[in-house]
Parts: C-alpha cells; sequence; structure tokens
C-alpha cells in the first residue's frame, strides 16, 4: 500500500497518547507495574518460543508437503475432483480443499505457506487467494480440538455426536467467513484477474511446471523447497502473533489463585467480563446454561489452545453439558485464535488493507458456527 503524509503532530497523536497511558495505568494498577512488564517480556517470550516455532515447524512440514503435491500433479487431481463441490459452497477451486486439510491436521498458517507455492496458486483468481486466510483459520487445530473435546467425555457418556455437530457447524461457518470476504475482495481486485500467470503464454489450467531430474531429486528438492517456504512464512507471523496474542492473553486470563507473581499469561480478564455482560444475547443463541462458558469463545479468540484449557474445570464444576461442547467445538474450530493470527496471516499474503475486513467476516462465520451447533444439538 502506499503511505500518505499528515501533519507530524495531530489529534490522533493525543488520543493514542492518552489511550496508551489509559491501558498501562489500568493494568498497571491492577497487577502492580513491576508484574505487568513482567508478564509482558514472559508472554511474549513464551508465545516466541513455545507458539511461533511450533507453528513455524508445522509451516515447513505442510510446505513440503504441499510442494510434493504440486510436483507429482496430485493438486491438479484434486482440483479435478473437487472442484464441483468447493467451486458452490467457497467459490474456490477445488484445490483449496488442500488447505483445509492442512490446516485441520495442523494449524491457521499452514495455509499460508501452500498460497506462497506456484503450483497451488495458478488455480485460484486474485481475489480468492485474502479469503484462503478465512478459509484455514476455520479449520485450525481441528483435530486437536475434535480429538480434545470427544476425550472429555465423563464415565458413561459419549460426546461424539456434540463434536461431530460441532465440526459441521465449523464448516458452515467456514462457507459465511468466506463468502463475506470474498464480497470486499471483488470489489478490491475484480474477478477475472489470475493470482498467477504462465511463462511464455502456458496455460498453467493444462500444464503445471516440474523441476528437472529424476523422481528422487525432484522429490527432495520439492521438499526443500516447500520447507523453505514455510521458514519464510514463520518468520513473517512472529510481530504479529507476539504482539497481538500477548495483548490478548492479558485481556483474557486471571492469574492463578489470584495472585499476581509476574508470570507468563497472566492479566486482567476484561475480555470473560465483556462477555458476561452480553450473556443475556448470546444465552438464547448458544444455549449456554452457565454464564462462566462464554469465557471459552472469548478466549478462543486469541487462542484456542488456552480455551481448550477452560474445558476439564468446566466439566468437574457441571457449567457445561453436550451442548456446550458442540458449540465449543463449532467456534474453538472456527475461531481458533484468530485475533492473533489474522494480521500476520493477511500480511504475509500481502493483503494487509483488507485484515479488518477479514477479522469482520471471520467473527460473523464463528457465531453463525456457534448458533448452527446449537440448533442442531436442539433439533437432534
Amino acid at each position: 500500500m502506499d503511505k500518505k503524509y499528515v501533519k507530524s503532530i495531530n489529534s490522533e497523536s493525543f488520543i493514542f497518547l492518552i489511550l496508551t497511558v489509559i491501558c498501562f495505568t489500568f493494568l498497571g494498577k491492577v497487577m502492580g507495574v513491576a508484574n505487568m512488564f513482567s508478564t509482558i517480556m514472559k508472554t511474549a517470550h513464551d508465545l516466541l518460543i513455545n507458539t511461533v516455532f511450533f507453528i513455524m515447524a508445522i509451516a515447513v512440514l505442510a510446505g513440503a508437503f504441499g510442494a510434493l503435491l504440486s510436483e507429482f500433479g496430485v493438486l491438479a487431481l484434486i482440483n479435478k475432483i473437487l472442484s464441483p463441490l468447493m467451486k458452490p459452497l467457497y467459490d474456490m477451486p477445488g484445490a483449496a480443499s488442500i488447505g483445509v486439510l492442512t490446516t485441520y491436521l495442523s494449524d491457521n498458517p499452514a495455509i499460508i505457506t501452500l498460497a506462497k507455492d506456484k503450483g497451488f496458486v495458478k488455480y485460484f483468481k486474485k481475489y480468492q487467494i485474502p479469503a484462503l486466510t478465512n478459509l484455514g483459520t476455520a479449520f485450525g487445530m481441528g483435530l486437536i480440538v475434535t480429538t480434545f473435546m470427544i476425550s472429555q467425555a465423563p464415565n458413561g457418556q459419549s460426546f461424539f455426536l456434540p463434536v461431530l455437530f460441532g465440526n459441521i457447524s465449523a464448516v458452515v461457518g467456514s462457507i459465511v467467513s468466506v463468502r463475506i470476504m470474498m464480497h470486499f475482495t471483488k470489489k478490491e481486485y475484480g474477478t477475472e484477474e489470475m493470482a498467477s500467470k504462465g511463462e511464455d503464454g502456458i496455460d498453467l489450467m493444462k500444464y503445471r511446471e516440474i523441476r528437472n531430474g529424476n523422481v528422487f531429486q525432484r522429490a527432495l528438492e520439492a521438499i526443500l523447497d516447500g520447507g523453505k517456504t514455510g521458514v519464510e512464512m514463520g518468520m513473517s507471523i512472529i510481530p504479529g502473533v507476539v504482539i497481538i496474542c500477548t495483548l490478548v492473553m492479558m485481556l483474557t486470563n486471571a492469574p492463578k489463585g489470584g495472585v499476581y507473581t509476574g508470570a507468563a499469561y497472566e492479566g486482567v480478564p476484561v475480555l470473560p467480563w465483556i462477555g458476561s455482560k452480553i450473556n443475556f444475547i448470546l444465552k438464547p443463541l448458544l444455549g449456554f446454561k452457565s454464564p462462566e462458558a462464554i469465557a471459552f469463545p472469548i478466549t478462543a479468540l486469541g487462542a484456542v489452545g488456552a480455551a481448550l484449557g477452560l474445558v476439564p474445570k468446566f466439566i468437574q464444576s457441571g457449567l457445561i453439558g453436550a451442548n456446550e461442547i458442540a458449540v465449543f467445538t463449532a467456534m474453538g474450530m472456527c475461531w481458533s485464535g484468530y485475533l492473533s493470527t489474522h494480521v500476520a496471516m493477511m500480511d504475509a499474503l500481502e493483503s494487509r488493507q483488507l485484515t479488518n475486513k477479514a477479522i469482520l467476516s471471520h467473527t460473523i462465520g464463528g457465531i453463525v458456527a456457534g448458533i448452527v451447533a446449537h440448533l442442531l444439538m436442539v433439533i437432534f
């Protein structure tokens, strides 16, 4: 995007300064100034070591796998088979289903690695590329969320059906999110331009580019090239994950035992408090039997892994049942910490100007997923 020039000092300068002072004063007063800064640094460090590098490892593996699929024509085959399904549902080529699979088995940013692969991108038009952020995020950590929820069933009960409904609802939410996002991307890029153009007039829909050498050499080069793309993607998401997720976590989690120690992931639970205030709206839509349950989707905004940690305690306390498990699965999988990854993912796709649109679209998609899950539980 082209930068604009404004006066060196204007109203923004004072508004930003005032909001910053208010925010730090509030957190410092509740947590203690020393604890606040200690938590900020430790949370950022832990996110870098245990989250960013974990995502990077996933991205390297996903990139290598995606490059292999592209090199040996599997992407072309899948695109041919699934186009009749993906096109009417998502307005996406069949190759997009690979992104669904990789994110379901790993995490949101895995789809960005594929989006950097020419063999994958050639099936897409330019307006479809930014929507990959919404598509991939809707299935991020799907396998982890699914298996975790099923494993939480008390003795004599089964959460298989609620979790199944949750997965189905996440698909519905993903369709809503992607379709809304497409509305904005079509205005931005039009509907005709392809994301990748062939060299010397070659039709990339009929032909694919391959590497030189025998099968073993091509496979090895594809793995290494795809893995390198994963490393580059992992580096590009560091600012977004560390900065945004640190902020979200500090506005979500309360300290263990109610005492601030300056440890990572402590904070002031502002987001759950907001959720409790609007529970009278969400209860009829999501069917929660206790206001505490709203903490799960609110926490899932920043990190679904952190949200999963709430479930065992909720079950032991009798605060949630099968309906909540279905809704948690749908919203946890569909949202999967999108507030902490969308910024970095859109930046990696060179569509930073559409970040707000992506977040808005996905917010609506996640809410729809939760409502559909509740309705399925009521019906069945």
